[in-house]
C-alpha cells in the first residue's frame, strides 16, 4: 500500500514521479538499437508532461479501493505512452503541423518524419503490451485493454475525434460538433484513465458507471479549458504553439460559446463530475482535487 499526499500539487507531482519511474524501467533505453526510435520515443514521452492521464487512473484506484493499489503506475505509463503517441501524431505535417510541444521541438522536427510516425506507432503498441502484463486479476486486465482500445479507436474514441477535428477545420462551429470533437478526441482518453483506474482496483459495474460520468464531465472540462488557454495564454507558458485554434479555424468551445461562458460551462461540468462521486466521501477528495486542477490551471 502507498500513500499519497491531499495536497493537489504534491499528489500530482507524486503521481508524476511515479509514473515517470515506471516509463522509465518499460521503455528500451536510448542506446538499444535502433537508436533512432527509442530515442525519439524518449525524447516525446519525457518532454515534461504533467502526468495528468496516470494521476487520474491513480486517484480513481484509491477512491474504489482506499488507497493506491500496488502496480497501477504501469497502467498509468501505459496511459500516458499512449497520449504521447497520440501528440505525436497531432503534431505531423499532415495533421496540426505543430513544432513545438510541451516546450520542446515536436517529434518530426527532431527527428524527421519517418522515425515520428514510427515512435507514435510503437508507443502504442509498447503501451498494449504493458497492460497485457497488468498485475491485476486477468478478467481486470482484458476489460481494461477493451475499454482503452475503444477509447482510442474510431467510434466515440481519440482518432474519431481526431479525423472530425480535421475534417471540421474552416466550418461553421456548432455546439454539436464541438462538444463532439471534445468527448471524443480528448475526452475519451481521460475518461478511460479514470475507469481504467478502477477497474485496476477492483471496481463493481456501479463504480464504473460512476467513474465513467464523472470522467466524461471531467474530459470535456479539461478540453474547454485548453480551448481557451490557446487564446488567452502566450506559447511560452503553454508549452505548445499559442493561438494555433483560431489561426487554422478549429471548432472550439469559445469559437461558439465565447471565453466567459467557456470557463462557466467548464467549472458546472466540474461541478456535475463531483456529484458522481458523492457515495465515496473522503476517499475522492484526490481525484475531485485533480479534477478542480484541471480548470483552475495556467498551461
Amino acid at each position: 500500500m502507498i500513500a499519497m499526499s491531499t495536497d493537489v500539487k504534491s499528489l500530482i507531482q507524486e503521481g508524476a514521479d511515479l509514473t515517470d519511474q515506471a516509463l522509465e524501467a518499460l521503455l528500451p533505453s536510448a542506446d538499444a538499437l535502433p537508436v533512432s526510435i527509442h530515442s525519439a520515443m524518449r525524447h516525446s514521452v519525457f518532454a515534461g508532461g504533467k502526468r495528468l492521464r496516470p494521476v487520474l487512473s491513480m486517484q480513481a484506484g484509491v477512491t474504489v479501493a482506499g488507497h493506491l493499489p500496488q502496480g497501477i503506475e504501469r497502467l498509468g505509463a501505459a496511459l500516458e505512452m499512449l497520449h504521447t503517441y497520440s501528440l505525436i501524431h497531432d503534431d505531423l505535417p499532415a495533421l496540426d503541423n505543430d513544432d513545438l510541444r510541451r516546450g520542446k521541438p515536436t517529434c518530426h522536427v527532431a527527428f524527421g518524419e519517418a522515425i515520428a510516425i514510427l515512435a507514435g506507432d510503437a508507443l502504442q503498441t509498447t503501451a498494449f503490451e504493458v497492460l497485457a502484463g497488468l498485475a491485476c486479476p486477468p478478467a481486470a486486465a482484458i476489460q481494461i485493454v477493451g475499454l482503452i482500445a475503444n477509447a482510442i479507436g474510431t467510434v466515440d474514441g481519440m482518432i474519431g475525434g481526431q479525423v472530425l477535428d480535421l475534417e471540421s477545420e474552416g466550418l461553421h462551429p456548432t455546439p454539436e460538433l464541438v462538444e463532439a470533437i471534445h468527448r471524443a478526441k480528448t475526452g475519451a482518453l481521460i475518461r478511460v484513465s479514470v475507469v481504467a483506474g478502477g477497474v485496476f482496483a477492483g471496481a463493481t459495474t456501479s463504480d464504473v458507471a460512476r467513474l465513467d460520468r464523472f470522467g466524461r464531465k471531467a474530459g470535456l472540462a479539461f478540453q474547454i479549458v485548453d480551448d481557451v488557454l490557446d487564446m488567452t495564454v502566450d506559447s511560452a507558458h503553454l508549452g505548445k504553439t499559442a493561438g494555433k485554434d483560431a489561426a487554422t479555424e478549429k471548432a472550439t468551445w469559445p469559437a461558439v460559446y465565447g471565453v466567459e461562458q467557456s470557463l462557466r460551462d467548464a467549472a458546472q461540468l466540474v461541478d456535475e463530475a463531483f456529484a458522481a462521486l458523492e457515495p465515496y466521501g473522503s476517499r475522492a477528495s484526490g481525484l475531485k482535487a485533480v479534477a478542480r486542477y484541471l480548470i483552475d490551471r495556467k498551461s
